[in-house]
């Protein structure tokens, strides 16, 4: 066995497993960051008076815009600049501003820090993922960490939940923020002992061109996306700035092709593990998001269950994510990354198809089955579909590729939670006798949206990500994931 064959698949080490905890923790910070604040805007509402849901929206889009808009920026900033200063940096960026949100006294001071802490949380987004695959070579390490990574991200969402009932009802809302701070402080402990200084960076021009046209065009979609929620999708306010990032979005593609030094080098941007990855990450998070939405929903308006109980509800999808993540790297070396991507779309299409069944009388058996099987399907996806994005990308576009897969999972989930509301909305018909029946209907056709759309991620991976077969007898050293690229 060579050097790199026992590098490979050695075990992570008492260093690696330090280095993985402190890069998911920044991860569970930020999915926390995301979910906790959810439960708690009620009583944000009444303690700052916002006036109302259209302006309290404005706490969860106020960190959604800029964490999407700049991810793809960052991810190439920390090619150039090097991933521990600008994963640094954004823990500093994103403890301060936790700092200042739960502190603030007015709505627009809130409203500040939560974009502060968006463009923090876009910087670690980007580089977390990149320090990860620089961290732990291609293979079983890489997949055992990645699998640990994926499920501490749905359960941070799980976590957040549940803790922002506990924390809003105990407490305050303002601890929502307030226990950020402490987790950014030890997390960045972590980070400044752990890694390594010497992190490889490539002289080369920052793209500007590129740059402004790719983060503009980001935040204008996420931004339209985000407002269809309030306006719908024909009003001019969502309209405008959706139609605005297409032609961002296409004038971007253009320059790229002719830059010296592109912020996204086509050729990148063409692989197909990148592209048709890309697509089944966009979905896997879109449709897992939406239809976690819709289960809370489920929870609150048809079974009248406490925002505190939904949260309870969400532990066995927790429970699920956790053991996936466990799994995940064992399948892969048996199956192959594309077989396992195709695996966890269909649990997680079946899971969603048999939300369906869900009465309105509630059936917790039911609910405990489908829920694990969303949260166990979507974390298998989410660990092969990071893998066969960064799966042989050069060194000096791991940056890149990670913040085109941190991308990918933010506007999906932004996209996928908006569709399925207008979907939702379009479908229940109001009805003042037997309201709990008529949110059902509605939610099951936003349910059926999701697992069709989920289905139709399983047809990408398997037309496009297909493992190629060697020759018998072939003595090749290529691992898994190469022969992904290879495709």
């Amino acid at each position: 066995m060579t050097k790199s064959q026992r590098e490979t698949t050695a075990g992570l080490g008492l260093r690696g497993w330090l280095t993985l905890i402190t890069i998911c923790a920044a991860q569970f910070m930020i999915a926390l960051d995301f979910s906790i604040v959810t439960v708690a805007l009620p009583a944000i509402d009444a303690g700052l008076n916002f006036g109302g849901p259209a302006q309290l929206q404005w706490v969860m889009t106020a960190f959604i815009l800029p964490t999407a808009g700049f991810l793809l920026l960052f991810g190439r900033v920390s090619d150039v600049v090097g991933r521990r200063p600008l994963f640094i940096a954004g823990l500093v960026i994103v403890t301060v501003f936790s700092l200042v949100a739960g502190l603030a006294d007015a709505p627009w001071v809130l409203i500040a820090a939560r974009a502060g802490q968006g463009i923090g949380s876009a910087m670690v987004g980007a580089t977390a993922l990149a320090l990860l695959t620089a961290s732990f070579p291609e293979g079983p390490r890489r997949d055992r960490a990645l699998g640990v990574s994926g499920a501490l991200l749905s359960l941070g969402f799980v976590v957040g939940t549940i803790g922002g009932g506990i924390i809003t009802s105990g407490l305050s809302w303002r601890w929502t923020m307030l226990i950020l701070v402490i987790m950014g402080a030890v997390v960045l402990l972590g980070a400044v002992v752990l890694f390594e200084r010497d992190q490889e960076r490539h002289a080369t021009r920052l793209d500007v061109p590129g740059a402004l046209l790719a983060t503009t065009g980001l935040l204008a979609l996420v931004y339209g996306i985000s407002t269809v929620g309030t306006v719908g999708w024909g009003a001019p306010e969502a309209l405008i700035p959706l139609v605005g990032s297409v032609l961002l979005l296409g004038a971007f593609l253009v320059v790229e092709g002719r830059q010296k030094a592109p912020l996204a080098p086509l050729s990148i941007l063409r692989r197909s593990t990148v592209k048709w990855g890309g697509l089944t990450g966009f979905i896997t998070f879109g449709m897992c998001g939406g239809a976690t939405v819709l289960l809370s929903l489920y929870m609150q308006e048809v079974l009248r269950w406490s925002p505190l109980a939904t949260g309870i509800g969400f532990v066995a999808e927790g429970a699920a994510a956790m053991v996936s993540g466990a799994l995940a790297a064992r399948f892969i070396g048996r199956l192959g990354t594309p077989a396992v991507l195709m695996i966890g779309l269909l649990v997680q299409g079946v899971g969603t198809l048999a939300m369906l069944l869900l009465p309105q009388q509630g059936n917790l058996a039911l609910l405990i089955v489908t829920t694990s099987a969303l949260g166990f399907g979507h974390v298998l996806a989410v660990v092969a579909f990071i893998g066969t994005m960064t799966s042989g990308v050069p060194s000096e576009h791991t940056g890149l590729a990670s913040g085109l897969a941190q991308t990918a999972q933010q506007v999906g989930s932004a996209v996928g939670v908006a569709v399925l509301a207008a979907v939702v909305a379009a479908a229940t018909v109001p009805d003042a006798i037997a309201p709990e029946a008529a949110s059902l209907a509605g939610l099951r056709a936003g349910l059926l949206v999701a697992a069709i759309v989920t289905l139709a991620g399983l047809v990408v991976a398997a037309l496009f990500l297909r493992t190629p077969r060697q020759p018998d007898g072939e003595a090749s050293g290529r691992t898994r994931s190469e022969a992904v690229t290879a495709a």
